[in-house]
C-alpha cells in the first residue's frame, strides 16, 4: 500500500523504514523540505537497530502530492506541527483513505476531524498513544530504531469506522495495537508528557551543558516516585470518565519486555541491559517545548473539567515557563480552536467517540 507519512525526523523515517520493510511503498513530505533534500536528491535512508536496513522512500513536493493515492496518511511529527501539518492535508484526504496520527496529542484528532467536517469529508481518524518505534534521526539520510513497541494503545475516530481503522494499522505495523474505549482513553494514554516532565525536570542542567548521559539510568527511585505521583493524577481523571488506561509500569513492562515493580527499579534493569536512548542534549527538546503545552496543559485542563485536579502536572507545566521564560500555555494552538474548557463532560464524551460530524 501507498504510505504518507507527513513528518521527516525520527519517528517519520523509521516508520518510513519500517512500513517499507513489510513491503508498503511510503512517501515522505516535509513542510519546509529542508530535512527531505537529500532524500529528494535520490540518497537512500538508512535505518539501523530494532530495523534495520536501507531503503528509498518518495519524497513528496507538497501536501496535495503527499495524500494523493495514497492509502493512509501517518501523522509523525511533533504536536507544535501537527496543526500546520492538518491545515494543509486536510483539503487532500478524501474518505477513502484513512489517517493515523502518530502518536496523539492535545486532542489533535478532534481538530481534524473539525477541519474534514467544515469540507464534507468523511474519513476516519486513527489516535495511537504512542508510536510504533522510538529512536534518534543521525543525519538527513540515516536513522538509529531503538526500540519497536509490542502493544500501542489507539482509537478510531468516529468509533463506528474502529473496525476500518484497526485493519489499516494491522496491515502497516502488524498486530500490536490495543484498542480502547474511545479518544479520551487516548489522550489519557499517552504516557510521554508525564514521563519526559519527570526526565526532563530532574535532569535539566544535564541538558543544558549538553552532557552525555543514559536515560534509564537516570530515572532513579526518586525520578520513578515522581513518575508515579504523576500516573496517579492521570489516572484518577481516566476513572472520573469510567476509562481503563494502562498504568506506567504496564507501559514499562509492555514496552519494553522488563518484570512489573516500581518504576526506578524497572528502568534500572532496562539500564543494565544497555543500549537504550540517551537523553536530551539541549534545552531545546520535544520533551519540553512539545510536551509541556501539548501534553501537559490538556492534562491540566482535563483534571479541572472533572474536578480531579492534576496538581503536579500543572506544577511542571507552571516551573518549564518559568525556567524557559516562556509561557508554554500560550503556545498550544490546538486547544483554542476546540474550547475544550467550555465544553460539558458529557459534551467531551460524545466527541471523543463521533467526532465532529456527529456532535450537535
Amino acid at each position: 500500500m501507498r504510505v504518507a507519512i507527513a513528518g521527516a525526523g525520527g519517528i517519520a523515517f523509521a516508520a518510513a523504514a519500517f512500513v517499507s520493510e513489510n513491503g508498503h511503498a511510503p512517501i515522505l513530505w516535509s513542510p519546509s523540505g529542508q530535512r527531505t533534500a537529500e532524500l529528494a536528491a535520490g540518497q537512500a535512508l538508512t535505518a539501523t537497530g530494532a530495523v534495520s536496513g536501507t531503503y528509498r522512500p518518495k519524497v513528496a513536493s507538497s501536501a496535495s502530492e503527499l495524500v494523493s493515492g495514497a492509502d493512509a496518511v501517518l501523522i509523525a511529527l511533533p504536536a507544535y506541527g501537527h496543526r500546520t501539518v492538518m491545515d494543509a492535508i486536510a483539503p487532500h484526504v478524501t474518505g477513502e483513505q484513512v489517517v493515523i496520527i502518530s502518536s496523539h496529542a492535545s486532542f489533535g484528532a478532534l481538530y481534524l476531524s473539525k477541519k474534514l467536517a467544515e469540507l464534507g469529508t468523511k474519513a476516519p481518524i486513527v489516535a495511537w498513544g504512542t508510536t510504533v518505534t522510538t529512536g534518534r534521526q543521525k543525519s538527513g539520510t540515516e536513522v538509529h530504531v531503538s526500540t519497536v513497541r509490542s502493544k500501542v494503545d489507539m482509537a478510531t475516530l468516529p468509533l463506528s469506522a474502529s473496525e476500518r481503522g484497526l485493519a489499516m494499522c494491522r496491515a502497516l505495523f502488524g498486530d500490536r495495537f490495543n484498542e480502547k474505549d474511545d479518544l479520551l482513553a487516548i489522550a489519557l494514554s499517552n504516557l510521554n508528557p508525564q514521563n519526559h516532565m519527570g526526565i526532563a525536570l530532574c535532569n535539566l542542567t544535564r541538558m543544558e551543558r549538553g552532557e552525555t548521559w543514559g536515560q534509564h539510568q537516570n530515572v532513579t527511585t526518586a525520578v520513578g516516585r515522581l513518575f508515579e505521583a504523576l500516573d496517579e493524577e492521570r489516572l484518577n481523571i481516566a476513572h472520573s470518565f469510567d476509562l481503563s488506561v494502562r498504568t506506567v509500569r504496564e507501559h514499562y513492562h509492555f514496552s519494553y519486555g522488563v518484570p512489573m515493580g516500581p518504576v526506578g527499579e524497572m528502568a534500572q534493569v532496562l539500564a543494565e541491559r544497555g543500549g537504550g536512548p540517551m537523553g536530551p542534549t539541549t534545552l531545546d527538546t520535544r520533551y519540553v517545548t512539545e510536551d509541556a503545552p501539548f501534553g501537559l496543559l490538556p492534562t491540566v485542563l482535563l483534571g479541572k473539567l472533572t474536578n480531579t485536579p492534576a496538581t503536579l502536572h500543572e506544577a511542571g507545566l507552571n516551573v518549564f515557563s518559568a525556567l524557559y521564560g516562556r509561557d508554554f500555555r500560550k503556545e498550544n494552538n490546538l486547544l483554542p480552536e476546540l474550547g475544550l474548557e467550555n465544553l460539558s463532560k458529557s459534551e467531551l464524551q460524545r466527541l471523543a467517540r463521533e467526532g465532529w460530524t456527529g456532535a450537535t
